[in-house]
């Protein structure tokens, strides 16, 4: 037995190969997965029992452990054959060639992945979505890919080299939700005051609207004028999680949408064309109907004028409260300013005053 594990197999510059040394390392080397495999499941289960905050911390820490488990493993193999690390310039002049054969993407994809784990700019539980389109949440961040998981459940595959040299968009950033617009159209002549009630209804029927504070407040805009619509923006803050959904948040607020403009008699317009007379004989609108009827219409001087009925502008609104809120700011920082310099001034006049009593005070003869 002796004899047949100290069988010399082959050699490596002044290392010889034997059954012995090729077990050993093989023994290190499945060690060191099994050892990698055995800490990315605890890693797993602490990430499960984690907070939100803290998952995307684990996942790093996890994956740099898995990488240094299994150098240490392949370190450790290396010296069971006897192999002087020290030599390994040999080996990395090797992988330098490689790398130069066609292995480069591979390598620059391995770098990107380190630098997605230690960057932060995007972690493990944020919704991406690319130039192209896909959009899902990070679920891994591997050493050649990363894998999204998108809203159909469906697992993409995005080199990690991408995400490092082409521009996306984190829905997530920071662990925090974003605004939505929601956009939308009434008729012609509809009231405003009745349309920003309504779609405040929609907003608050729909169950992960986030409700208002002094920051995240529920709008609603008017932002265009079309040949047969008045065009509106629903503004809202839903929660994180919705987010994440973005085709399930906007389909749920538009139905929202439709059901309350529905109870409020609001209709949505589709492209016509009316055919209207302004006036007959000098009379307009009811007063033009009672003349072609023939009966009496007032004169002009009898018409009572209407004034415009007041309304909320939301979107004036949010600009005059950024308005204030930055004016008070600079108020609060010319205030401290001054204080400063009137503390200075003050500071200033009471050492020349000492200093004029030292002058003008008789000096003591001794």
């Amino acid at each position: 037995m002796n004899t047949f594990l100290n069988t010399d197999l082959w050699k490596i510059g002044a290392s010889t190969i034997t059954v012995s040394s090729l077990l050993a390392a093989l023994g290190f080397f499945a060690g060191g997965i099994l050892v990698a495999w055995l800490f990315k499941r605890f890693v797993d289960r602490m990430r499960r029992y984690s907070t939100a905050e803290g998952a995307p911390a684990i996942y790093v820490a996890g994956q740099a452990g898995r990488y240094l488990i299994i150098l240490f493993g392949f370190l450790l193999a290396g010296s069971a054959l006897g192999i002087d690390l020290s030599s390994l310039s040999l080996f990395a002049g090797a992988l330098g060639v490689g790398i130069g054969l066609g292995v480069q993407d591979i390598f620059k994809d391995f770098i990107a992945g380190l630098v997605l784990l230690f960057d932060r700019s995007m972690e493990v539980g944020d919704f991406i979505e690319l130039d192209t389109g896909v959009a899902g949440e990070i679920r891994s961040v591997g050493a050649r890919a990363t894998t999204l998981i998108t809203n159909d459940n469906v697992a993409v595959l995005i080199p990690n080299s991408m995400l490092i040299s082409n521009s996306l968009t984190n829905w997530t950033r920071n662990r925090a939700t974003r605004r939505i617009h929601v956009p939308f159209i009434v008729a012609l002549g509809s009231d405003k005051n009745v349309v920003r009630a309504a779609a405040l209804e929609a907003a608050e029927a729909v169950p992960f609207t986030l409700p208002d504070s002094d920051d995240r407040r529920t709008q609603v805009w008017l932002v265009g004028f079309g040949e047969y619509a008045l065009k509106f923006e629903l503004v809202v803050w839903p929660k994180r999680e919705a987010v994440k959904r973005p085709g399930s948040m906007m389909a749920a607020y538009r139905w929202a949408i439709d059901d309350a403009l529905q109870r409020h008699g609001l209709e949505i317009p589709f492209p016509q064309h009316d055919v209207r007379i302004r006036s007959f004989f000098g009379s307009e609108g009811e007063e033009g109907l009672r003349t072609w009827r023939g009966e009496h219409a007032p004169r002009p001087a009898e018409r009572a004028t209407k004034g415009p009925v007041g309304s909320v502008n939301d979107a004036a609104v949010e600009i005059s409260e950024k308005q204030a809120q930055q004016d008070q700011i600079e108020a609060e920082e010319t205030i401290r300013e001054a204080a400063s310099i009137m503390q200075k001034a003050s500071t200033v006049s009471v050492d020349s005053d000492e200093e004029v009593d030292r002058k003008t005070k008789p000096r003591t003869k001794r």
